[in-house]
């Protein structure tokens, strides 16, 4: 039910307490009326509940997107302050293409994202949004565009490594804001803090560090641009991440658009072809 707020004439008069239930009783035989159980506004656009319907994009034109522009290789300027691309961006706009409108970017801060979403800014987030039980709580989901597992990378000659177990007493160099440096601290590994992933594989390299934790998106994105032979994935976690698009809820028909539009780019073969581009390997499923 759509709240009403009363025009400023309406809140300085008085009325009869009849012509007040009156008023009432036609307020919420209106706001019940629905068919679709949204409301629809004086332009016509139908919203379902907080979320954007696929009519508000079609009418609109656009899907407006939230991301970072700042995350390579799925949201990034090329050259630092080229176009925006990244395989986020490709899989977005590809979407976009099918529901036959275009993508409008609105670059914004990771700490401020969700608030953007919730404030209406844009209708969908494409920044690698992992799912997960507190996120699915609060917001609507497509079906994963991308799939991936955690990594134990060493040195290629190193083979003392063959498990999470085995890094209890060896040093992991990680991020301490990452939740691999909380799965690298407990299987027993002494931590080396470091800034991001180009810090751990220079001290991994160096011999300053028997092996770093990361998403093995991560480990895809360097060996595709630096084919760098001198490492390997040595332990593969056995828990899966999903990332997704995210919206507001509500958005049920756009959320049920994107869904077909990804399938059909799966059965095409243009997820796994936006894939390779970024990571020479299909990560979409």
């Amino acid at each position: 039910m759509t709240r009403m707020r009363p025009s400023s004439s309406a809140r300085r008069l008085r009325l009869p307490a009849v012509a007040v239930l009156a008023a009432l009783v036609m307020t919420l035989s209106a706001c019940g009326s629905s068919g679709t159980g949204g409301a629809t506004s004086a332009t016509g656009s139908t919203k379902e509940s907080a979320g954007t319907s696929l009519a508000d994009v079609k009418k609109a034109g656009v899907l407006t997107v939230g991301t970072e522009g700042t995350y390579r290789p799925f949201t990034y300027h090329e050259g630092g302050n080229g176009r925006l691309t990244g395989y986020d961006v490709d899989v977005v706009t590809a979407v976009a293409k099918k529901l036959g409108v275009r993508p409008k970017f609105e670059e914004t801060q990771w700490d401020a994202i969700f608030a953007g979403l919730d404030a209406g800014r844009f209708d969908v987030i494409a920044n690698q949004v992992s799912i997960n039980p507190e996120r699915k709580a609060k917001f609507a989901f497509s079906t994963p565009y991308t799939v991936s597992r955690g990594v134990v990378i060493t040195t290629a000659d190193d083979s003392s490594i063959k498990s999470f177990s085995d890094l209890s007493g060896k040093t992991t160099a990680q991020s301490l804001t990452s939740n691999w440096y909380d799965l690298a601290k407990k299987a027993g590994a002494n931590v080396q803090p470091v800034e991001g992933w180009a810090q751990a594989v220079t001290l991994l390299k160096q011999g300053r560090v028997d092996a770093t934790v990361n998403d093995k998106l991560t480990y895809l994105d360097y060996q595709n641009t630096k084919h760098d032979t001198g490492l390997k994935v040595a332990v593969t976690t056995s828990d899966v991440t999903r990332n997704a698009f995210a919206f507001r809820k509500g958005s049920t028909s756009l959320v049920t658009a994107v869904d077909k539009a990804l399938a059909q780019l799966r059965a095409d073969g243009t997820l796994a072809r936006i894939s390779k581009k970024y990571f020479g390997k299909d990560v979409s499923r």
